[in-house]
């Protein structure tokens, strides 16, 4: 039996229902992984350089504090990589259930570590190790959510239905982002000493909550039919298919890494730089928070564009919008008043959503379904490295020894857009590939 006749056996409306279903699955959960994953960013950028480094100078602390942050970049790939061989060989949803966990888990300690007053420098070391394995639960999240949307979507509205995974992270950056806003309203002394804590500690009711959702939800039904046809002869591993056709994963993840090396640039560089304009802290996040909420639909209608036009037009439209404004929003956000930040980061959103609403799609289009778990995870996971990974670092870097002149932190975000233009341009377009294939079509 075919991967398309078994996705076809159930009646139009309980599929209807079910990919109805698998969509908010996907969305919630992504919602709640990236409100851990992104709540460490925007804390990393506020809080935890002078909690846990407060022995550096200002800005010694938020560049090791930044290098934290990139620790869970590097364990990305790793967790791409393991999650991506089970969700391949063993099924999507298990490792959706157990990726969701760890996240929980790991976000819900960081906000039990006690002070470097009680621990000295384990704290920080602490920190790092939770960061990494929020790094290995969202490396797994990503793929899986991702493909469970694609999956048991129809033809011509997978962009769509993939995307609200992608418009997860936004409305997860959202609700992190308000959290510790509202708790930055109370005295410095307070929200450093345990303030900051309260958003990482919501997280065990949020995994709560997002586990009994994903639970409810079907296996994708093209995996449960290869799964049926590898049974019957002899498979390879899913990373050994992979790396036997290393040009899809080096081609999807350098097409996607501007999108990220933007989203990092500004949840985190950008916020820093406002507040150290002049901008009152709490301004900074709720201007941040503003342009979530607009990239919540931002996201899913450039999706839903590029099922019509196809995936390569928006993304490159992104790109090339980003490189004309990015010295105009810098500009905007040093002004460090309310209203041209929240311009700021709103044209910000506009350039960033074009790239990421259709990435979902886009990479997972350029693997076979037997090893499209992996290859996808590890395709977005290894852009997410490269692009944004160390972004913080090197833009605090090039922000420092410049004598604070924002030139050489807008001509690092040009060159990661050139770049990915490079390789976007070299690309077939994927929006009509077949799913059902071993290898993509195109």
């Amino acid at each position: 039996m075919t991967v398309t006749a078994t996705a076809g056996t159930m009646s139009a409306t309980r599929r209807k229902k079910e990919v109805r279903r698998v969509i908010l699955s996907s969305y919630l959960g992504s919602t709640i992984e990236f409100y851990d994953f992104l709540l460490y960013a925007t804390a990393a950028s506020l809080v935890f350089g002078p909690v846990f480094f407060a022995g550096l100078d200002p800005l010694a602390a938020t560049i090791a504090s930044m290098g934290t942050f990139a620790a869970g970049y590097v364990a990305r790939p790793l967790g791409g990589i393991v999650f991506g061989h089970f969700g391949d060989t063993v099924g999507r949803k298990a490792m959706l259930l157990i990726s969701m966990t760890v996240m929980g888990i790991a976000s819900f300690a960081i906000g039990l570590i006690p002070p470097p007053e009680m621990i000295g420098s384990w704290a920080a070391v602490l920190l790092v190790l939770l960061r990494v394995c929020q790094g290995l639960a969202v490396g797994g999240e990503w793929g899986g959510a991702a493909l469970m949307s694609l999956e048991h979507a129809e033809s011509g509205k997978r962009g769509f239905a993939a995307a609200f995974t992608n418009a997860g992270a936004p409305t997860g950056a959202l609700l992190g982002t308000l959290a510790l806003a509202a708790v930055s309203l109370l005295p410095d002394e307070q929200f450093l000493t345990w303030g900051w804590r309260i958003p990482f500690l919501i997280s065990a009711l949020m995994l709560a909550l997002g586990l009994f959702v994903r639970s409810k939800v079907s296996e994708s039904p093209l995996f449960t039919a290869a799964l049926k046809e590898s049974a019957e002869k002899e498979t390879t591993p899913p990373i050994v298919t992979i790396l036997k056709r290393p040009r899809a994963v080096v081609v999807a993840s350098m097409s996607c890494i501007a999108s990220f090396g933007m989203q990092t640039a500004f949840t985190t560089f950008a916020i820093t730089y406002a507040v150290s304009s002049g901008a009152q802290r709490s301004d900074a996040l709720l201007a941040f928070s503003l342009c979530q909420f607009c990239a919540i639909f931002l996201v899913l209608g450039s999706a839903r564009l590029s099922d019509r036009i196809g995936r390569r037009p928006v993304m490159l439209a992104g790109l090339a919008a980003m490189i004309l404004s990015v010295y105009p929003l810098f500009l905007l956000l040093g002004t460090g008043q309310f209203l041209f930040i929240a311009l700021a980061f709103v044209g910000y959103t506009i350039c960033h959503s074009a790239t990421y609403g259709p990435m979902a799609a886009f990479i997972s289009e350029q693997f076979g379904t037997r090893a499209r778990y992996t290859g996808a995870s590890l395709g977005y996971q290894l852009a997410t490295l490269v692009g944004a990974g160390f972004t913080p670092v090197i833009l605090a870097s090039l922000f420092a020894s410049s004598g604070k002149s924002i030139v050489p932190v807008g001509l690092f975000v040009i060159a990661l857009c050139v770049v990915s233009a490079v390789f976007l341009l070299a690309t077939k377009e994927s929006k009509d590939n077949d799913l059902s294939a071993d290898t993509p079509s195109a």
